[in-house]
Order: structure tokens, then C-alpha cells, then sequence
């Protein structure tokens, strides 16, 4: 479940969005993005603290968190070599 805080902070609410699976990659970048790439594509779940902000155009990140760049940590490691922005998702 994606939790609408840090899995630090000592309490949490309802997740934002529903469970998306497990996934797995080499490539730390591609995985992240791939990632948020399923988050955002998932509709907000009920009762959650986004379930009501239907201006956010599924970016849940940037709706939870709108003082955050979520983005910036993808593409900076995509321009340092980290790894590649770019995947393929390989359901199994």
C-alpha cells in the first residue's frame, strides 16, 4: 500500500492508492520511475487524503506533497548515469 507519509513518521492514514504489486529491476532509476508510473495510473483510494482532489490529474505525489518534486530524484538520476528513465514493464 502507498502510505500518504514517509513509512518514518510514527502515524499514517489511509493509502493513497491501491496496492500496485512488487517490482523488481537492476536499474534503480527505471524502477522508480516505473513505480511512480503505476502509482499515478491508479485511481485515489476512498477516505484517503487525496480522495477528494480531483484537480491533482493523477500525479498523487505532487497532490500529497505539492511543495515536493518528486520528479527531480528520476531525472537526476537519469542525467548522472545512474541508471535510464526509461523501461519496460514485464508483468509476470
Amino acid at each position: 500500500d502507498v502510505s500518504p507519509e514517509c513509512d518514518c513518521h510514527a502515524y499514517n492514514d489511509v493509502p493513497i492508492v491501491p496496492n500496485v504489486g512488487m517490482f523488481a529491476s537492476f536499474d534503480p532509476v527505471a524502477l522508480d520511475a516505473a513505480c511512480a508510473d503505476a502509482i499515478n495510473a491508479q485511481p485515489a483510494n476512498p477516505g484517503s487524503l487525496i480522495a477528494d482532489d480531483h484537480d491533482h490529474t493523477h500525479d498523487h505525489f505532487s497532490a500529497m506533497h505539492p511543495d515536493t518534486n518528486w520528479r527531480a530524484a528520476v531525472e537526476h538520476g537519469d542525467a548522472i548515469g545512474l541508471g535510464s528513465a526509461e523501461y519496460e514493464l514485464v508483468k509476470i
